[in-house]
């Protein structure tokens, strides 16, 4: 890691450094909205500029436009040439991350399942995640974990076979509504605040009986409670922030943030400039560590964890053009969601020790550490999925 650059002062001494470096390399740690491991800075000029080009003739199709440059990504480091692919996996120290489905539709999924296939089936140091134990396996043998999640339902329509084969293939997380109204419930950007509908219901009891985490990042208060009082399983928001600190429709009440602890599950702490703090090009590791703070506070250090949702593998012309024309048709409002500003201390996945280096600046044993890096999640995955 290269100090000079990527290295956050907390004004820690040697003998904190060194506690900081050893207590990262031993943890298993868990990112359980894992973007990476690419981020605009670790992207060469060359490459992105290459892509930009290629793409050129789809700028007037968004959708497409927008998601072409981090298949072409992917693509690059499947044939070798992007080796910061492995690099800053590696150099983060993350154990596991998820490798992500989209299941908007029938089309969606059939392709997403295909792009996350082929990376177990290319990397020999990427594993596919089914049980605890398999998370644990990777970190005892140098490997990497990929845990395969959803932050939609929507494509399911009310096919709970489809949900099924999707368990079979590897799923382990889903997100029960991604900011909208869809089958399942109201999502957070939802003025209704309805809830969970009668299949919302029926989807819980589902994913209970197939051992899939029920996350609820993306819901509405209503939701997540409704998803809190009838899973008979722990609950998690893999994503989410403090709505007492910053008050965002992607952040929790800490009313939420108790039933979900109440259940046994766990809360992930983003690292989203435009989410945690007012102002998005001054936002640090440290205003992403007063959120970690309020809830070990609040719900206790066995319900916190990480899920940074950012930096995220694309490049920065494209994350450009994704917040003018793409994230208003996801419920953001226009210049609210993600563009090109990074939080200070993690600017790339490589820097990922600097969330360690600030737990240990705050006065965190090992053990609460060790907890909020990883095994609160590990805990809450072996509960749920075996």
């Amino acid at each position: 890691m290269n100090k000079d650059s990527e290295w956050f002062d907390f004004g820690l001494d040697k003998q904190a450094e060194e506690r900081a470096k050893m207590l990262h390399e031993n943890s298993t740690i868990i990112d359980l909205l894992f973007q990476g491991p690419l981020s605009p800075r670790a992207i060469p000029d060359e490459v992105s500029a290459e892509l930009k080009q290629a793409y050129e003739p789809y700028r007037n199709d968004p959708h497409t436009y927008s998601s072409l440059p981090r298949k072409g990504l992917l693509d690059k480091a499947l044939k070798g040439g992007l080796p910061q692919f492995k690099e800053e996996w590696y150099q983060s120290g993350i154990t596991a991350g998820n490798r992500q489905l989209s299941l908007t539709n029938h089309e969606s999924i059939i392709k997403s399942m295909a792009e996350v296939q082929v990376q177990f089936d290319t990397f020999d140091w990427l594993m596919k995640v089914k049980t605890a134990q398999d998370i644990r396996y990777a970190k005892e043998n140098g490997l990497k974990a990929g845990i395969i999640t959803s932050q939609e339902s929507v494509g399911l329509q009310r096919d709970l076979t489809l949900l099924d084969a999707l368990y079979d293939f590897g799923l382990r997380v889903l997100q029960l509504t991604y900011n909208r109204q869809d089958y399942v419930g109201a999502g957070c950007a939802e003025k209704s605040n309805a809830g969970l509908t009668n299949f919302g219901i029926d989807l819980i009891a589902h994913l209970n009986q197939r051992g899939i985490l029920i996350d609820t990042s993306h819901c509405g208060k209503q939701t997540t409670l409704d998803a809190c009082h009838y899973s008979n399983k722990p609950v998690i928001a893999s994503h989410t922030g403090v709505e007492n600190i910053y008050p965002h429709m992607r952040c929790k009440s800490d009313e939420e943030f108790k039933a979900i602890a109440e259940t046994g599950g766990v809360i992930g702490v983003f690292a989203m400039p435009w989410f945690i703090h007012e102002e998005p090009n001054h936002t640090t590791i440290d205003h992403v560590l007063d959120h970690i703070d309020y809830l070990v506070k609040l719900v206790g250090e066995d319900h916190v964890g990480i899920g940074t949702d950012w930096p995220m593998s694309d490049l920065t012309w494209s994350l450009v053009y994704f917040k003018e024309h793409i994230a208003p048709l996801l419920g953001f409002a226009s210049g609210d969601g993600p563009s090109t500003e990074l939080v200070k201390g993690l600017e790339k996945y490589s820097s990922f020790i600097n969330i360690t280096r600030g737990l240990v600046k705050r006065g965190y044993g090992d053990e609460q550490i060790q907890k909020i890096l990883g095994l609160n999640w590990l805990s809450v995955f072996e509960e749920v999925c075996g």
